[in-house]
């Protein structure tokens, strides 16, 4: 099964740590885009039928609907790719928020803040998002019985175990409690630093594009 996973684009967000550099939040806000534009296209030549996006696609508190025009174009050009997104604190599903105002492309799948499932041929996907910009439990762990004869999927954003303990945790999940369900592959966002485990199922993808100088990848 082919699919990309990424997490914590933070579009629209006010890139503090540059507002006194001239300039160069705006630059860095057309690399946002960029990349993206990049990935899309990536997945495009590849063929790759899936994309996760675990949360914190952009900023709630700044987002414009023309960032928001510019993500679901893009999206548009990868029709035959099925797109999930489990929204995050920066970026929750809520009454007023562009993932419950705007009419996203119909490859958009947008997880609310109950654990659903979506079965496909090969694959059942597990997701939920944040309802809003704190939440101390999703739920992910609660799931059981998956179907043994198919690829087991969840994405969340979240704070799992071993991560960084000076964070708060956001949406906290036992990584010894994923491991016993049995997820095939766990899509995380949250953490702006790459899983560096090899062969891990439980993966933080790390930030896109660094947000700020304290973020290497």
């Amino acid at each position: 099964m082919k699919f990309a996973h990424i997490a914590d684009m933070h579009f629209d967000t006010a890139f503090t740590s540059l507002e006194n550099k001239k300039g160069l939040e705006n630059i860095r806000r057309l690399e946002q885009r960029e990349v993206f534009k990049k990935m899309v296209e990536e997945i495009k030549q590849r063929k790759i039928p899936y994309l996760f996006i675990s949360g914190d696609l952009y900023e709630q508190k700044y987002i414009k609907q023309s960032t928001i025009e510019f993500i679901n174009q893009q999206f548009d050009k990868i029709p035959e790719t099925k797109i999930f997104i489990a929204p995050g604190n920066h970026d929750p599903y809520i009454s007023n928020s562009f993932y419950a105002q705007y009419k996203w492309n119909s490859n958009v799948h947008i997880f609310k803040d109950k654990v659903e499932k979506i079965q496909t041929q090969e694959a059942d996907i597990y997701g939920v998002g944040f309802s809003d910009f704190y939440s101390k439990s999703l739920g992910i762990e609660e799931i059981s019985n998956l179907d043994s004869n198919k690829i087991n999927i969840a994405i969340v954003h979240g704070t799992l175990d071993g991560s960084d303990k000076n964070l708060e945790p956001y949406n906290p999940i036992p990584r010894k409690k994923l491991e016993e369900i049995g997820f095939d592959y766990v899509a995380l966002g949250h953490i702006h630093k790459r899983s560096n485990e090899e062969e891990t199922k439980i993966v933080y993808p790390g930030s896109t594009i660094s947000l700020g100088f304290d973020e290497l990848r």
